[in-house]
């Protein structure tokens, strides 16, 4: 395997193995076939129908994968342990790079799958993560497989992140934060909501992140918690609201940030003071053992004693890193403690349809000791001259 990350998070998988009963996993969710071997498919971001199965013990990794997806995938894995199935072609220039035969040597992924577990002995106990569309069927296609689920025993593994895996995390945060502040310093009055989308994205795009979701809204439009950016133009004494991510290297950010062009009016101050003391006490309280329901009781009470009140929040923060919401949910009922090693976004949203909506939203790594934040932008309301 080339991929240094991917060796490394697919050693402290095996670690984990050791203490469960499963000779054999066999996961086909795309983000925990990223983790063990690195590869990460651009078809599977398009298509939904696309499926990757890996297929991992103690001393093997084999990708059963769509045709297509051999050449790039040969860059993490051996070819000897891609299993393709489709119809592709390519042609090769040396006899000892990709056979193009190949293309056809599967008809479906049942087929594949069932070559490659005879191939490489899979039996016994089998942890599937949930990610396969029809698991009893593949497992028929071997007497004797048994499958049994591992999804939430896979998120709880990677919920603990090695320091690669936070560099890349704190490399996606900070071009997200790169973004929003390059689109605050081109904002003006007359600006469209698009125009600055466009500077984010840019942004983000230029220091090597992949954009994934740009929400800019402007004036009653920052009331909607999920919208695309339109040709709205921001409007002296409006409310402009961030809310973007990206991806680095397979790894997600997602901030938020709120502005206001011209003098904020004092109901826009006291409700910004208050969502930001939720999560400034967010903040002052994360460490390990706190558990995430706590955070999530304390950031509401906090928004409600500085004045905003009812504050009504269904969570106040989610776990990030190869998915953009991942375990824990700081929500009521999460009694999972806090664990160095993990990373979290703390949010504090408002949205008041017919008003606007503000949040405020950082990305925190849990240390030994507490947390320190890993993107590094002002997290006042920022004042854009108008």
């Amino acid at each position: 395997m080339s991929d240094p990350l991917a060796t490394a998070t697919l050693s402290r998988l095996r670690e984990h193995m050791d203490r469960t009963p499963f000779d054999w996993l066999v996961l086909g969710s795309r983000e925990n076939v990223g983790y063990v071997t690195g590869y990460r498919s651009v078809a599977g971001d398009i298509f939904p129908t696309h499926q990757m199965v890996a297929i991992v013990s103690q001393t093997d990794v084999i990708l059963v994968a769509p045709a297509a997806d051999v050449g790039a995938a040969g860059e993490h894995l051996a070819l000897d342990y891609i299993e393709p199935f489709g119809t592709f072609f390519f042609e090769t220039a040396h006899q000892d790079q990709l056979n193009p035969t190949i293309a056809r040597r599967h008809e479906n992924l049942a087929g594949a799958f069932s070559s490659a577990i005879r191939r490489f002995g899979v039996a016994g106990r089998v942890g599937v993560d949930g990610g396969l569309d029809e698991p009893a069927a593949l497992a028929a296609q071997v007497p004797g497989l048994r499958f049994e689920s591992v999804g939430q025993w896979m998120q709880t593994v990677r919920s603990v992140k090695l320091k690669a895996e936070v560099d890349r995390l704190a490399e996606a945060a900070r071009l997200a934060d790169e973004g929003i502040q390059a689109a605050l310093a081109t904002a003006s009055s007359g600006v469209s909501e698009r125009d600055l989308a466009a500077v984010v994205g840019t942004t983000m795009a230029a220091g090597g992140g992949t954009p994934r979701f740009i929400v800019v809204t402007s004036g009653e439009r920052s009331a909607l918690s999920d919208a695309h950016p339109t040709s709205r133009l921001w409007q002296k004494g409006e409310l402009l609201r961030f809310d973007v991510g990206c991806t680095y290297d397979g790894y997600w950010s997602d901030l938020g940030r709120t502005a206001v062009l011209g003098e904020p009016s004092d109901l826009q101050v006291r409700r910004y003071e208050a969502i930001k003391a939720g999560e400034d006490a967010q903040l002052r309280i994360a460490a390990p053992g706190v558990l995430a329901s706590t955070l999530f009781a304390t950031a509401v009470e906090s928004v409600e004693d500085a004045g905003l009140r009812p504050y009504r929040r269904h969570h106040c923060g989610h776990g990030i890193g190869r998915e953009v919401y991942e375990p824990p949910i700081v929500s009521p009922g999460t009694e999972l403690p806090l664990q160095s090693g993990m990373v979290l976004c703390f949010e504090t949203p408002f949205y008041e349809i017919g008003w606007g909506g503000m949040m405020v939203e950082d990305t925190v790594v849990i240390t030994a000791d507490g947390n320190q934040r890993l993107n590094h932008s002002d997290r006042s309301l920022r004042v854009v001259d108008g």
